[in-house]
């Protein structure tokens, strides 16, 4: 998680009502029959420098302000502005994709519902892909083409300048935009002494997809490594969202010309300087005397559903989960003189790295020596954020006879909510339809789930209605499920998880994670024939992504994963590590 991309303003004394009726009633908001919603949008690709007919997504963005491209100013908190969107199949240069009162939209349901006013209007073309899976499903997904799968900056994506424009839903008038934009490809990352960026072609996930993938890392080595050719060095996972380059470390003092930024997110001011600083501390620690010497990479596995796989195998998206324990991380150890054994390999990473680091030593026992998890994304379904998957009928809204409470999705540390769960599905399914957003939400339901008879991912719940799919529930349950699976298997997995688990988490997270933590403890608390000999910590009033350092707020913590983990991660190495193991070549 931890990609918030955070209280609808709805603007209008219709959706204010209506939502008024949410609450009290369990009444959905929806677009009127109204014969006066007349307003229609045409959304054309220009007749020259288009490679013929495309498929996608075609998105309406409209703002009430012109702080910003309307593109940019779409999420899950009160600052939200408008989009609706239509599927196109093969939209051809001068055909006109139309968006009305019947296209699905966020967080107004439909056009119909804007007040009459100047508005600032874009529309956008995901362009999505066909692959021809192994498992015989033809699906269209967009690609990532080294933006981490952001529909708003992909490049190779159509939009047009935005536009201030009147606008009035009651009136009959079609307003044209034309996608004669194009964003442009991104620059590769340069290597440096101490960052190398790789990719392989995977063949295990090209057999999937039915064309060539590739997957990466970006990839940190230690002070010394050209002066040191007979070391081999231990590799150490940071887990995370898709990094373009190895995050958190820069080579040069911060730049006193930079402009201070405010984090809305931690309410500081110039948080981009500060961002800077312990990037450039993390080099001087890095490079100074008493720092261990060891390799540690972030992988970059994008893929057409999200910013990265959550390093598993999938039905949906494939064998990612093999393809890095398999393929990426031998190809890394082998370049760069790894040692290439379990015990010398440690993972950590915070909430959707968190997560992952968990999994992987779940799914891979014996071959990494450790995790650390922090504020990871839902690691008991019985607490998916805010729902029992298992228990509950209804994701959005408490089950009850005679009314219907909406379940919070977004809070903060003092428990105001910024927005339901409902209305975070909702956003997502204005992006994309099948899952197809690129958002939360939707890629957990592509990793948990089973293949819909559609090719794309079985839905977990309705996305409209919220309504929960018993037997989806219990495919995650299966499979997916760390802390049931942790309970089915104990006995195998006991003695190899032994002091292997560490988890950390704010107690007033965000998106409410710390609740399947508390689950999961339980169990591990009570574990015996092995007792799991790991660590569970909570921080007071602490939000996401709270890592397990009491003394620094979440927003300083958190830049300082490397100093905390890396240091933990070898001194476990070095007292679990087997007899006759290489202890020496890289201790300089």
């Amino acid at each position: 998680m931890d990609n918030p991309r955070f209280h609808q303003n709805p603007g209008s004394f219709f959706i204010i009502a209506c939502l008024g009726l949410v609450l009290l009633a369990g009444i959905r908001c929806s677009a009127p029959a109204s014969p006066a919603a007349k307003l229609k949008f045409a959304v054309t690709l220009p007749a020259e420098g288009t490679p013929g007919p495309l498929d996608g997504r075609v998105m309406l963005l409209i703002s009430k302000n012109g702080e910003g491209e309307p593109r940019f100013q779409i999420s899950d908190n009160e600052k939200t502005q408008l989009i609706f969107g239509v599927d196109v199949d093969g939209l051809a240069p001068g055909r006109a994709a139309v968006i009305d009162a019947a296209a699905f939209g966020y967080p107004l349901p439909s056009i119909a519902e804007i007040p009459a006013g100047e508005y600032y209007v874009q529309a956008l073309l995901n362009v999505y892909e066909t692959f021809h899976r192994a498992d015989g499903r033809m699906v269209k997904l967009p690609i990532d083409q080294g933006e981490g799968q952001h529909w708003n900056t992909k490049p190779g994506n159509r939009y047009s300048a935005p536009r201030k424009i009147a606008l009035d839903p009651k009136k009959s008038e079609t307003i044209a935009l034309a996608l004669d934009k194009v964003i442009p490809p991104l620059p590769r990352p340069k290597d440096t002494k101490y960052i190398r960026h790789e990719r392989i072609q995977s063949k295990l996930l090209s057999d999937f997809w039915g064309r060539p993938m590739e997957i990466g890392a970006c990839v940190l080595l230690p002070e010394g490594f050209d002066t040191h050719p007979q070391a081999h060095y231990p590799l150490i996972i940071y887990h995370g969202h898709f990094p373009a380059t190895f995050e958190g470390f820069r080579e040069e003092p911060p730049d006193p010309n930079l402009k201070p930024d405010y984090s809305e997110r931690f309410h500081v001011a110039g948080y981009n300087r500060t961002q800077e600083e312990y990037a450039y501390q993390f080099f001087k620690d890095w490079t100074g005397p008493n720092f261990p010497r060891a390799i540690v990479i972030e992988i970059q596995h994008a893929n057409p559903y999200y910013d990265d796989s959550y390093a598993v195998n999938s039905a949906n998206l494939g064998p990612y989960g093999d393809a890095i324990v398999r393929e990426l991380i031998p190809a890394i150890e082998k370049k760069y003189r790894g040692i290439g054994q379990g015990w010398a390999r440690f993972l950590y990473g915070g909430s959707t790295g968190g997560w992952e680091a968990l999994a992987s030593q779940v799914f891979y026992p014996d071959e990494f020596n450790g995790c650390y998890a922090a504020c990871p994304d839902p690691i008991d379904f019985r607490a998916y954020t805010i729902v029992n998957i298992y228990d509950h009928k209804n994701a959005y809204y408490q089950d009850a006879d005679w009314k219907k409470t909406p379940r919070p999705g977004l809070r903060n540390y003092l428990g105001e909510v910024a927005t339901t769960l409902e209305q975070a599905n909702h956003r997502e399914l204005a992006i994309a339809t099948h899952g197809r957003s690129g958002e939360q939400w939707d890629i957990w339901q592509a990793v948990f789930g089973p293949v819909g008879e559609d090719g794309y991912p079985k839905p977990i719940w309705d996305k409209v209605t919220g309504v929960i799919d018993p037997a989806v529930a219990q495919y995650w349950k299966e499979h997916y499920d760390l802390g049931y699976i942790l309970q089915r298997d104990w006995k195998t997995l006991g003695p190899k998880l032994q002091g292997k688990i560490h988890i950390y988490v704010g107690d007033m997270d965000n998106y409410y994670l710390n609740n399947a933590v508390y689950l999961m403890e339980s169990f591990l608390e009570s574990t015996k024939d092995p007792y799991y000999a790991g660590e569970v910590k909570y921080g007071d009033r602490a939000e996401h992504c709270w890592n397990g350092d009491p003394t620094r707020p979440n927003a300083l913590s958190r830049l300082r994963y490397h100093q905390m983990y890396i240091p933990r991660s070898v001194e476990r190495m070095l007292k679990t590590a087997p007899l006759g193991a290489d202890l020496k070549s890289w201790r300089y």
